[in-house]
């Protein structure tokens, strides 16, 4: 029994040690630098808040961010519409349902940057091949190279991938509803959708708390698709913060001041976050 509380022990101690290697300190080094001119190389100075001062300012940083509301937005009510749905269907009585959802579930597996080089590719070849056959000059040419095309393919390839993870919590919230309480509103003539709006969505509503909030802060941060997809082009259309981040960061010799882009970042989603909790949370008790 000790040499088993030791060998926890040891592990707990490991990890905690990686964490701080990995995350904590780089998050602290982070913070730091976000107080100075520092390039990525080279000698630096402290410079107070300027880095944050410039940022409200600066038309890139803005409309990174503006792109990145707008895209987090829209792909959590398609996602959370969509995975409602396909997890009412799959909670069904039909057949092989077991096997549908594994095979549902298997995008979600795939990482970001493969799917996303799949669809560049779909993107950029089929579907332009395709729209040459029917004579569409929208989809003659590659959505990515639009700049008011592109964001909607990101939105579908990242909808796409994200609406396994979704339903697979919303057919969790279902299994946790009694039969007899339909059975009740059959007999009284509720229609399907009144025990849609009046049992299934109020009864799921932790669970639709859980997927907006975890929707809203993946696609807030989304990075692997817009990267293997557009790299934040055409002309910086698609550039999320993330993207942005990156880019500037370690290619643009502002790592200093990107990373007071980065700490504000946090601070966004961990305030949009709570905000959402709250709101949702009051909604839970009302219903």
């Amino acid at each position: 029994m000790k040499n088993r509380n030791r060998f926890y022990l040891c592990i707990t101690v490991a990890m905690i040690i990686v964490f701080i290697l990995f995350h904590t300190i780089p998050l602290i080094n982070g913070v730091i630098y976000s107080f100075t001119n520092f390039r990525g190389f080279g000698d630096f100075h402290f410079i107070a808040l300027r880095n944050y001062k410039y940022l409200f300012t600066d038309s890139r940083v803005v409309n990174s961010y503006m792109f990145t509301f707008k895209f987090a937005i829209v792909a959590t009510i398609i996602v959370n519409v969509l995975s409602l749905v396909f997890a009412t269907a799959l909670n069904s009585k039909i057949k092989f349902k077991t096997t549908l959802r594994g095979l549902y579930f298997l995008p979600n597996i795939l990482g970001g940057l493969i799917v996303g080089y799949i669809f560049n590719y779909i993107f950029s070849f089929i579907i332009p091949s395709l729209g040459q056959v029917i004579n569409s000059d929208v989809f003659s040419k590659s959505m990515l190279g639009n700049t008011s095309l592109a964001w909607i393919a990101v939105v579908i390839v990242a909808s796409w991938q994200a609406i396994a993870f979704n339903t697979i919590i919303y057919i969790s919230g279902l299994k946790t509803i009694p039969d007899d309480v339909y059975e009740a509103s059959s007999i009284d003539g509720a229609s399907k959708w009144q025990q849609f709006k009046s049992i299934t969505f109020p009864l799921i509503a932790p669970f639709f708390t859980i997927n907006i909030v975890l929707c809203m802060k993946n696609f807030l941060m989304i990075f692997d698709q817009i990267m293997s997809l557009t790299g934040g082009g055409p002309a910086q259309s698609t550039e999320s913060i993330s993207m942005l981040i990156y880019n500037a960061g370690f290619g643009g010799n502002q790592f200093g001041y990107q990373s007071a882009n980065s700490v504000m970042y946090f601070i966004v989603i961990v305030a949009i976050s709570i905000f959402q909790v709250k709101i949702l949370e009051k909604r839970e008790v009302q219903l």
